[in-house]
Parts: structure tokens; C-alpha cells; sequence
């Protein structure tokens, strides 16, 4: 058995998947409505751009915080854009799932340490 022959059949049924041809028509509902696709793209920099900023140690504040979660909000009021991150919440929830079971499969490894 090729490990990577599997990850890479994997790779092929989350390119298949219902939650990626969701993604994909999402965006392109997204891409026909000029106003959605911008608002999207802003916060899709904005979010870019703390995570930069967070993984270089500067944690936003409170109140930056609060900003991007009122924006998420009202972004998820546009019907297609709602369905976009709740297509990617659900396949970001079987990626995790599938980085769980590879984990759990190797617990044995290091013993009851890393628990998932």
C-alpha cells in the first residue's frame, strides 16, 4: 500500500466532494454580484491580514476583535456569501475530522500524551 497513492485518492474525493461543488458555486454567484465579491475580497484581506499579524505575535485587540465578527455578520446576511462560509465551515469540519483520525491512528506511537 503507497501511502501517497491514498492521500492522494484522498485528495481526489475532497476535490469530488458535495462541500467543495458547493464552495465552488457559491463563488460564482459571489463573482457575478460586483458588490458581494468586493465586500468578500476586503474582508478576506482584512482576515489575511490579522492572521499575519497574529502569527507574529501581535494579538489584535478587543475591539479589532469585535470588528471582524460584526463584519462576518453582516456579510453572512448576503445569501451567497453566507452559503460560501457555511459550504467552507462544513469542509473545514471534515478536514479536521480527517486530520483526527490520522492523529488518533498514531497515538500509540508517543502513548496517551497527545490526546486529539
Amino acid at each position: 500500500m503507497n501511502i501517497y497513492d491514498k492521500a492522494n485518492e484522498l485528495a481526489k474525493s475532497l476535490r469530488e466532494s458535495q462541500e467543495v461543488a458547493d464552495i465552488k458555486s457559491a463563488m460564482k454567484l459571489i463573482d457575478l454580484d460586483l458588490d458581494s465579491k468586493r465586500m468578500l475580497d476586503e474582508f478576506r484581506a482584512q482576515q489575511n491580514a490579522m492572521q499575519q499579524r497574529m502569527m507574529s505575535g501581535d494579538m489584535p485587540s478587543q475591539e479589532e476583535m469585535g470588528q471582524m465578527e460584526k463584519q462576518f455578520e453582516n456579510l453572512s446576511l448576503n445569501l451567497n456569501i453566507r452559503r460560501l462560509f457555511d459550504a467552507e465551515r462544513r469542509l473545514s469540519v471534515i478536514i479536521q475530522d480527517v486530520n483526527k483520525i490520522i492523529t488518533d491512528s498514531l497515538q500509540d506511537l508517543y502513548g496517551p500524551s497527545i490526546q486529539g
